[in-house]
């Protein structure tokens, strides 16, 4: 079977584009050829700094003939009809169409359609300029003389050539012959840009993969990230340290090389006094370099510096290396100068005494320096719900509220809540945004706060994914609540609501960080009066957006059950619309699971799922059912032995769940097993007697009301 190669390069093309823009190829190409009728076996994409290339295997060499009958109008049919099949099959005139018969419906016009298979190399040249003329980057550009043509070729960087070549491995591949914008398709790239600049002639893709590596090009991206991380830990290694390895960085800077080299550079020891964070996101984000450590340290990082080259250089890279260090070495003075600063007094100190007050701020101290003037400026939170001051006001006030529950101490939750977002003010989150939360804890530090108030200025923000781990220190937990509850009751009293896939003020992740806080803290918290609380701080926050945002929070808790393993159904029995206490709603959810895993409660659901049956299908047709049951009406054991069981386990079970000893109150109702599988046996419910089977569906009507105390087992799969 023939293979296809097809790359396409570029005089640039940016990392981070790369590895879509090369999925983007092959499923554009691939989707295309089977339209047009081919099949292939495999393809896999490639990308460089410089190109994009598709390997496909196996691709047939002929789409196949295709033969059908497209059937018409009658041949009484109307011209209207009959010109409207013309258009639908193809054809030029009724002249062309084949009168078929049919003994019921007559004589009716059919259309014969043959269309010949077409070689691939056709379909190829065909398609291949109308995808790279339609290719979806995010960003492209025209250049040359014909940009100013419409409809002139745009692409991420100028396009300089095309390779596109197809056959079988046991002959000479043909160059599938096609133009796009001047540049024709042949079988001649170019390798590294400095080290093999001349054109290279190639085949097929195994000889151009060779060819480029000793072009100085390594086509595979992977591989590219292999040697980059094999030889980034060994060099480290050789001088006594560790790599600090960054999966995201190790990803960008394989897209910005072809010809990977490895070296060391280094900086001034004065540096590492900057916090290690901020040492490593300055070099990473200015030189794309990765830091190193000393040999086992945990978190100290050393002097030196792991960075990669796209040129091997006759000196063996000392000026490469060289000329990276001074760049970090500036840039790394810049941080030092922000860390600094961030320890130092305001130039407007002057003018934050009201904040000051109104926060009750040492102005002594530089962290609550920082609070002052973000509440001083009035930083916008957002347009509707008032600065950033207002804001930790609000959480302030919802923190301290929250500290008994959460077993915190109410001083440092205020404390830990006015100074959490006070970082936003410092220099070094300003240059690295990311940061913020991690500066807080350590300027926190700094100024002698306590150390729960100083996590607290970090954990607040946790947890930002389904990876990220939750704050377990009370404080933290008390302010991450407030923080989240705050942001969810202020977005829903705008109603700014997450819609489908939007949701732009991620309202589902801080939602789910409340879920996830809360279980995994095993914290009992009722919901509603705490959304009470929070909404009071807003105009329009009215009692009714509470139960909206009851319901999204229910939402959000299923996911997350369901992520941990938790049956659908049984999560839907157990919820009801009220149920505010997430971490009840959970117990229950494990007792009910641990009951339907016992041969009782199955034998138990089968039995309460059947009286229930029987009970709505006689409350639709409207037959008598007694308010209560009575006893003197029982004819059978069954009957009275049920009764005894169900007055049992409704009583025992009530006291459990009072207790909140959900396991119990399930433990209780597999008692009810044996007397309903009984009742079922020997009870006849539609008795003729009106009495007797009144009183027998208000029984069935007890078992429903008994088993409804801890879950509608009507939703229950099973």
């Amino acid at each position: 079977m023939p293979d296809l190669l097809l790359e396409l390069r570029s005089e640039e093309i940016p990392a981070r584009m790369q590895r879509k823009a090369a999925g983007d190829l092959k499923k554009m190409v691939t989707d295309c050829l089977v339209e047009a009728g081919l099949t292939y076996e495999a393809a896999r994409e490639y990308w460089t700094p410089r190109r994009l290339a598709l390997d496909i295997r196996g691709l047939t060499a002929r789409s196949k003939d295709i033969r059908e009958e497209i059937k018409g109008p009658s041949t009484t049919a109307p011209e209207q009809a009959v010109q409207g099949f013309l258009r639908k099959a193809g054809l030029a005139s009724i002249a062309e169409a084949h009168v078929h018969s049919d003994p019921k419906k007559g004589d009716f016009y059919v259309a014969h359609i043959s269309k010949p298979g077409r070689a691939a190399e056709e379909i190829i040249a065909e398609l291949v300029p109308g995808i790279v003329k339609n290719f979806p980057w995010p960003k492209s550009m025209r250049w040359g003389p014909a940009s100013a043509k419409p409809g002139s070729l745009r692409w991420v960087r100028p396009l300089q050539s095309i390779v596109c070549t197809f056959g079988p491995e046991t002959e000479e591949p043909v160059v599938v012959d096609f133009e796009i914008d001047g540049i024709r398709a042949g079988n001649v790239t170019y390798g590294h840009r400095f080290h093999a600049p001349g054109p290279i002639t190639v085949r097929r893709f195994d000889d151009y993969v060779a060819k480029l590596e000793a072009a100085k090009v390594v086509l595979d991206a992977d591989r590219r990230k292999e040697i980059i991380l094999a030889d980034a830990r060994n060099i480290a290694f050789a001088n006594g340290l560790d790599l600090v390895e960054d999966e995201g960085l190790l990803e960008e800077v394989s897209g910005l090389v072809e010809w990977p080299v490895v070296l060391m550079g280094e900086f001034e020891k004065d540096f590492l006094t900057i916090p290690a964070e901020v040492i490593r996101l300055t070099i990473r984000a200015n030189q794309k370099c990765f830091v190193t450590r000393p040999h086992g340290a945990a978190e100290d990082l050393s002097d030196s510096f792991v960075l990669v080259a796209n040129i091997e250089a006759t000196d063996g890279g000392k000026q490469i290396a060289y000329g990276n260090g001074k760049v970090v070495r500036a840039r790394l003075s810049d941080a030092l100068y922000f860390w600094k600063t961030d320890q130092s007094d305001l130039p407007d100190l002057g003018e934050l005494q009201q904040s000051a007050t109104r926060f009750d701020l040492d102005l002594k101290k530089p962290l609550d320096q920082r609070m002052a003037r973000l509440d001083h400026l009035n930083v916008t939170f957002h347009a509707k719900l008032g600065t950033q001051g207002a804001r930790v006001e609000r959480i302030k006030r919802l923190a301290e509220e929250l500290a008994p529950a959460v077993g915190a101490d109410p001083a440092l939750v205020a404390r830990a809540a006015v100074l959490a977002k006070a970082d936003l003010q410092t220099e070094v989150v300003g240059e690295f945004p990311e940061l913020q939360g991690a500066m807080g804890r350590k300027y926190a530090l700094l100024q002698g706060e306590h150390p729960s108030v100083a996590a607290a200025a970090e954990e607040h923000y946790k947890p930002q994914g389904p990876a990220d781990r939750v704050p377990a220190d009370p404080v933290s937990v008390a302010v991450a609540l407030a923080d989240k509850l705050d942001t969810l009751t202020g977005f829903w009293a705008i109603d700014e609501k997450p819609t489908g896939s939007k949701d732009p003020f991620a309202l589902r992740r801080a939602a789910l960080g409340v879920v996830r806080i809360l279980i995994e803290n095993r914290i009992r918290m009722g919901l509603t009066s705490i959304f009470a609380k929070a909404f009071a701080n807003f105009a329009g926050g009215v009692a009714c957006q509470a139960s909206d945002l009851l319901a999204f929070f229910h939402d959000r808790l299923k996911v997350y059950l369901r992520d941990q393993g938790a049956r659908y159904d049984l999560i839907d029995a157990v919820i009801t619309p009220q149920s505010d206490d997430l971490l009840q709603i959970v117990r229950r959810v494990e007792a009910l699971g641990s009951l339907l895993d016992t041969e009782d409660g199955k034998n138990l659901l089968a039995g309460t799922k059947r009286a229930a049956n029987i009970l709505a299908a006689e409350e639709k047709k409207k037959t008598l059912i007694a308010e209560t049951v009575e006893p003197a009406l029982f004819r059978e054991d069954a009957e009275k032995k049920l009764f005894i069981a169900v007055n049992q386990a409704e009583k025992e079970a009530g006291q459990a769940i009072q207790n909140e000893d959900f396991s119990a109150a399930m433990l209780t109702l597999s008692v009810l097993r044996e007397p309903v599988d009984s009742f079922f046996e020997d009870v006849l419910v539609n008795d003729e007697d009106q009495a007797v089977r009144a009183n027998r569906l208000a029984l069935l009507a007890r078992i429903r009301a008994a088993t409804d105390q801890v879950a509608d087992f009507s939703k229950i799969v099973g």
